[in-house]
């Protein structure tokens, strides 16, 4: 199956996420230090052998966040006691909170400043490594058996890369007239970055751009793309004609270095894996073109949230950007999946304000969560990404917007609103992905009309 592009002489720019570490500029000092002028020192593997990082005794705080002094004791916390923020929730609640991880180390102490300055919490997670431990059990035999279809993806667990593109491949030997596939670029350290395509081949189908894990602590983000595509392609002609009149491009991993890190090293990172002058990892929602380097993005290295050296520094978002720039596809949309909080997110994330057609992506984004909860129960936010969280730049769906002029851009936070954290139980895939594949009927559905 032939994949059309169109040749640009020259490149664009970048898209957005929720759950980061850095809070509100208006609570917070956003004035980034100079990024080190030392080039990057580049390793094409991690070091084998390391002992992974165990989170023994660190614990998941729930902050109130309405007061004034409730947000400035939560930005000292951070100063002092090296705390970082998982997820924040200010809209449509009464109280708002913010969720903080706290190392083992600082549990004492952070606990003590909380108490002096009488600001209330809860502890939410009260040991992350044994939220870690349960998050993903092992599959038994049964499991295993009753999955033999040629692949080993199962939606019961999370899997590592070589099984998603194991899966990938199977996919396109078993539909070959329906599914197609493309490496798009390499990561950092040399992996592939593998689309998938889901189309009937009509040439004038619409098209939808979808990708998971950007960021490489949030599984369920990767699970959830899998199990669209493994509704699509196992389930084509039960499908609604909007979904079958559209050409579907999944990046289920997009972060597959970090992906593949946070299952063998640090179950909690974040970022990629370049090997910056002193600390490794450019957050690759931050590495996008459009307002580069603004408002929620960081110019120092060792932070969760640096922005990398310039826009499009990474090969991940090269990969993205050139992919989407030359396609000879009719792109209408494009979807970031991430986690936590429950939000499906539009633009602009670089600011609070709106784009001028806001009013459309405001109601689409309000009739998926409505279908969403018929589904499943559970409630998503919608709005702006700037002003329903806090500004960040250099966002997905920012650039999809702002550069591509895709129609409709969205970033969706998926489960939870913090009780498991990025830990999110293996046992919530399947309903997680079910209640998004009501999303997905909903944006097909308003593609074929744009």
């Amino acid at each position: 199956m032939t994949w059309l592009v169109k040749v640009s002489s020259f490149v664009l720019l970048y898209l957005h996420c929720a759950s980061c570490d850095v809070i509100d500029a208006e609570v917070i000092d956003a004035v980034p230090a100079d990024i080190s002028t030392e080039p990057p020192v580049i390793f094409d593997k991690d070091r084998a052998g390391i002992e992974s990082i165990k989170y023994d005794g660190a614990q998941l705080w729930r902050i109130a966040y309405s007061e004034q002094e409730y947000k400035n004791a939560v930005a000292e916390l951070q100063k002092q006691f090296q705390v970082s923020m998982w997820n924040l929730q200010m809209t449509n609640i009464t109280q708002p909170y913010v969720d903080m991880f706290v190392k083992s180390a600082m549990v004492d102490d952070a606990r003590s400043f909380l108490e002096n300055v009488r600001v209330p919490f809860d502890v939410v997670i009260n040991d992350i490594q044994e939220a870690i431990n349960n998050e993903n059990p092992p599959l038994d035999d049964t499991d295993l058996w009753q999955n033999r279809n040629g692949h080993p993806m199962t939606w019961t667990s999370y899997h590592r890369l070589t099984d998603i593109f194991g899966y990938l491949d199977y996919l396109t030997k078993t539909f070959p007239d329906l599914c197609s596939q493309q490496e798009i670029g390499k990561s950092i350290q040399g992996r592939p970055l593998k689309v998938l395509r889901v189309s009937n081949g009509n040439p004038t189908n619409k098209a939808i751009w979808i990708d998971g894990g950007i960021h490489a602590r949030e599984w369920i983000s990767p699970a959830v793309v899998t199990f669209i595509i493994d509704s699509f392609a196992e389930n084509w002609n039960e499908q609604s004609q909007d979904i079958q009149n559209i050409d579907w491009y999944f990046l289920p991993v997009m972060n597959v270095d970090g992906y593949e890190y946070s299952h063998t090293n640090d179950r909690l990172w974040r970022k990629n894996r370049r090997r910056n002058s002193v600390c490794t990892g450019v957050d690759l929602n931050r590495n996008y073109g459009y307002k580069w380097g603004g408002q929620g993005a960081s110019r120092q290295p060792c932070a969760e949230t640096f922005a990398g050296s310039s826009a499009f520094s990474e090969p991940e978002t090269k990969a993205v950007r050139d992919f989407l720039v030359k396609s000879a596809a009719n792109f209408k949309a494009s979807l970031s999946f991430h986690s936590y909080g429950q939000y499906i997110l539009y633009p602009w994330g670089y600011d609070r304000k709106v784009p001028p057609d806001h009013a459309d992506l405001d109601a689409v984004g309000k009739e998926a969560a409505e279908a969403m909860k018929k589904v499943s129960g559970f409630h998503y936010t919608v709005g702006p990404a700037g002003s329903s969280l806090y500004p960040a730049s250099g966002g997905s769906d920012d650039w999809a917007k702002g550069t591509m002029k895709f129609k409709y851009s969205y970033t969706v936070e998926l489960r939870d609103t913090g009780r498991h954290g990025f830990m999110l139980p293996a046992d919530q895939i399947i309903s997680s992905g079910q209640e998004t594949m009501a999303f997905m009927r909903v944006i097909a559905k308003a593609v074929s009309k744009a």
